[in-house]
């Protein structure tokens, strides 16, 4: 075998050498291709986990109210429940006194008298059967009368027929739920942390007013 390929050209050795170079780096090549692929997944999983993290954060600080606004909400159920940050504090109390259904609904009939006339008629019987009739997955505390009522309405959809029903459980939430809350642990704790976060940052603005005094000694 050897004797062979010594009598061979060396033309014919030569591209044997380039062929078989060509095949080695075709075989490596995938590898590599592999390779860059791996490392351009891991950086997008960074640059998503970055930007999941990112988004997070910005939910958390929208979502954690004002002190101005928290002293608002001492003052009257109405501005807890006008505000959107406000309704999400007092569902998360709701929720733990496995109650939410009633804040639940009462959104639910502000987005109902948003309908438009063609959907008056589906929505209602949506809301109705969710809420208001016996045994409701989420049915919330209304006296018999106002129930009756609220069916009746309900055959004739109009953007006021959850109005009785809705005014019922505003108030249930106002004279009950709402004072239990402003004596809760969580408004408690919000009004701690924000109590602490302002003496932080008084304490933060007196040290560097004293240090531009001094000249930054």
């Amino acid at each position: 075998m050897c004797r062979g390929l010594a009598t061979l050209p060396a033309t014919c050795l030569k591209s044997a050498k380039d062929i078989k170079h060509k095949i080695s780096f075709l075989l490596q090549k995938p590898e590599t291709q592999t390779a860059d692929q791996r490392q351009i997944k891991e950086k997008t999983d960074v640059a998503a986990a970055a930007a999941a993290a990112a988004a997070a954060a910005a939910a958390a600080a929208k979502s954690t109210p004002a002190p101005a606004e928290v002293k608002k909400w001492k003052k009257s159920f109405s501005h807890v429940i006008s505000s959107q940050t406000g309704r999400t504090v007092f569902g998360n109390f709701l929720s733990s006194e496995f109650s939410e259904e009633n804040l639940d609904f009462w959104v639910a009939c502000e987005d109902y008298k948003k309908s438009g006339p063609s959907q008056l008629a589906t929505r209602a019987k949506q809301l109705y059967q969710q809420h208001v009739e016996a045994d409701a997955p989420n049915e919330v505390n209304l006296d018999a009368a106002t129930r009756e009522e609220t069916r009746r309405n309900v055959e004739n959809a109009q953007p006021s027929c959850f109005d009785a029903a809705q005014k019922m459980i505003y108030t249930l939430m106002e004279k009950d739920s709402y004072r239990r809350f402003l004596n809760s642990k969580l408004i408690q704790d919000l009004c701690q942390t924000q109590t602490t976060a302002a003496k932080e940052k008084k304490y933060s603005d007196c040290a560097k007013n004293r240090q531009a005094f001094t000249g930054g000694a």
